[in-house]
């Protein structure tokens, strides 16, 4: 039983370990002013994988050069990631951006204004927006929150039957 418990224990302090890591990841780095998103599409594969959530900062544009990749806002609202292939008007207020996606084959249209970007990815994690995305809907969340109470009901029944096996065992030495 002891063993029981040992295993208990390790699964409990590894699953808390992994959502205190998805907590800081997904939502702490803003208080090291990163913004994290989500890739949604391929375009900027392979560098930023779709499912990957990538860790942006914060840039003065006018230090922005060809070959940086940058985020920045559409109209609508849209944010996309791509790659800075010319620098249109620098050193003026009317400073903008020609952009493609690493995986497209032509650059994007119309000029990105700079007052459109939000800034320049400094790092990415594959695969955990798909995490991020699945706590965000109803039943991903209930999910996690459904999993999360398992381990700890299981960690506590088995350090529960672990004590009573130990003083089962310690009554019957005495007697």
């Amino acid at each position: 039983m002891k063993a029981i418990r040992i295993i208990a224990k390790i699964l409990s302090f590894l699953f808390l370990g992994i959502i205190i890591s998805l907590a800081v990841l997904l939502g702490g780095v803003r208080l090291v002013g990163l913004s994290p998103y989500t890739v949604l599409s391929g375009s900027m594969e392979p560098t930023y994988p779709v499912g990957s959530v990538i860790y942006v900062a914060s840039v003065d544009t006018s230090e922005l050069k060809v070959d940086d990749p940058i985020i920045y806002t559409i109209p609508g609202g849209t944010v996309v990631t791509h790659r800075i292939k010319e620098v249109i008007n620098p050193n003026s207020p009317e400073l903008a951006f020609r952009t493609k996606g690493d995986a497209n084959a032509i650059a994007d249209g119309a000029p990105i204004p700079a007052r459109d970007v939000i800034g320049k990815p400094l790092f990415a994690i594959p695969y955990i927006g798909y995490v991020s995305k699945a706590i965000q809907e109803p039943v991903g969340l209930v999910s996690v929150i459904a999993v999360c109470a398992a381990v700890f009901i299981l960690s506590f029944v088995a350090d529960s039957l672990a004590t009573k096996a130990e003083t089962a065992k310690k009554s019957e030495a005495e007697e």
